[in-house]
């Protein structure tokens, strides 16, 4: 897997939308109950209740959206002594959950440390050119549209599922595809790992298409077991809405600059 550091790509305005989509994720998730646990890697049952009360009230639900079938009993946050030891409580939710908002307000929510700051790092190396290309108010539609798509397509492909499904993979998917679209051809920086890390400046066709298809892998069912904690379908529909609906403006789309310096990590030769 190559991480991206950098693209080679200005923009003529200053992304305020990206920024305060990056801004609010990591609010959010300072502000998530039982985030002290992520930091060490340790948590208490009483966070570990109250994250799974949160998560529970957030986060989209496949068969909640699809079958409309909202629990009798939910995590209230506290914990309780029961015959089989302390856990979480279980009671009728203090709360009315809208299912189609939880596509939602689960865009903003995350498990670590580690799924926060991957995607504020695609989020922020490009989603700066799709919102500068679109403008602010579409992009920030754009971002949303793919966002819900990658939400509901991937409760009507698990539609049975009560597993809670969290993080704005699927809606930054959509900025990818739509990069894809609109800049092939820029150069971006990535790291390779190769016994080190090794820099090298790739086509954005050759990073993305390889995301792409990785993701795309996974959610065969083709990958290693580990893979099945994260929604690759989300990842998979979110990008190819976002390749769709980037399709019209890629007539009017300036190049990115031609690259210069070094190429695939070694200094350009001149004719």
């Amino acid at each position: 897997m190559v991480i991206p550091v950098h693209d080679v790509n200005p923009v003529r305005r200053t992304p305020w939308v990206t920024y305060a989509l990056i801004a609010a994720n990591v609010v959010v998730f300072l502000l998530t109950p039982g985030v002290a646990g992520s930091l060490t890697g340790h948590a208490g049952l009483a966070e570990l209740c109250r994250l799974q009360a949160f998560t529970e009230h957030y986060a989209l639900v496949p068969r909640e959206l699809i079958h409309e079938r909202i629990p009798a009993l939910a995590p209230t946050g506290a914990v309780g002594v029961g015959p089989h030891g302390a856990g979480c409580v279980l009671a009728a939710p203090s709360y009315a959950k809208s299912p189609v908002l939880s596509v939602f307000t689960a865009m903003f929510l995350h498990g670590s440390w580690v799924h926060l700051l991957g995607n504020m790092l695609f989020l922020f190396i490009f989603g700066n050119n799709i919102e500068d290309r679109m403008g602010h108010i579409r992009f920030t539609l754009f971002y949303a549209v793919c966002g819900f798509a990658a939400g509901a397509g991937f409760a009507l492909l698990n539609a049975d599922s009560g597993q809670p499904l969290i993080g704005a993979s699927g809606a930054i998917a959509g900025v990818l595809g739509a990069y894809l679209v609109l800049y092939p051809r820029a150069r971006v920086w990535v790291l390779v790992p190769f016994l080190v890390f090794l820099p090298l400046r790739l086509p954005a066709w050759i990073v993305l298409g390889f995301w792409f298809v990785l993701q795309a892998f996974y959610s065969a069912g083709q990958g290693t077991s580990e893979a099945g904690a994260v929604a690759y379908a989300a990842h998979v529909v979110g990008f190819a809405v976002g390749m769709l609906l980037a399709w019209p403006l890629k007539p009017g789309t300036p190049p990115p600059p031609e690259p210069r310096g070094a190429l695939f990590g070694r200094q350009a030769r001149r004719a």
